[in-house]
């Protein structure tokens, strides 16, 4: 199983990001976390561009979002509002199809970031997308400058991370589970209506 973790922080010594590693870190057998590096080189969102051939930086983030089994977001709060970088990413794929459907978990490094991850919940949600409620966690780290490694060591930190990762993961395995059904009854379908489609058609 593969998540696709995206910091909505540019600061290289980012509380966020480092919660992200320490996520990546604590991941169970099976799971792989990769870190998404190019929020910051998306073009400014403009409808015009939202074509193909699509700049190399934004096709670069749909096929990393198409190719996860979900997403793992972690964003600070920028004047009660989701930084300006992360909502110009989410723009870009609001006209696309990978997000759709995606199981998203939401964390956060301040408890006291209550405005961004509401208003980014509801985006999401706008957006089509599965935000899990179980894997929607805030972890106090506001001001401790902890390293990933020193999250992951922490065991009520670890806690944390690891219960929403838990949650994100039943949700990714139950929407795979549906989205063969889907699909095994489209087939169904398809052979049971072969035959009337066949008697349908005109003799010459």
């Amino acid at each position: 199983m593969k998540f696709l973790a995206v910091s909505g922080s540019l600061r290289r010594a980012s509380s966020n990001s480092e919660l992200l590693r320490a996520a990546a870190l604590l991941a169970p057998r099976g799971l792989l976390i990769t870190q998404f590096e190019g929020l910051g080189g998306l073009p400014l969102f403009n409808p015009d561009l939202d074509t193909d051939p699509l700049p190399p930086a934004v096709r670069a983030l749909r096929q990393s979002i198409g190719a996860a089994d979900a997403l793992l977001i972690s964003s600070p709060e920028y004047a009660h509002g989701v930084p300006g970088a992360l909502k110009n990413a989410l723009d870009w794929l609001v006209s696309s199809l990978e997000m759709i459907g995606k199981p998203i978990g939401l964390l956060n490094a301040s408890p006291r970031a209550v405005h961004a991850q509401e208003s980014l919940a509801e985006i999401l949600r706008t957006m089509s997308t599965e935000v899990v409620p179980a894997a929607q966690v805030s972890v106090p780290l506001l001001g401790r400058k902890l390293t990933a490694a020193a999250i992951a060591a922490d065991p009520a930190l670890a806690q944390l991370v690891r219960g929403a990762l838990t949650a994100l993961m039943q949700a990714a395995i139950r929407s795979e589970r549906e989205a063969d059904g889907a699909a095994s009854r489209a087939v169904s379908w398809c052979c049971a209506e072969q035959p009337s489609i066949r008697n349908a058609r005109p003799s010459a």
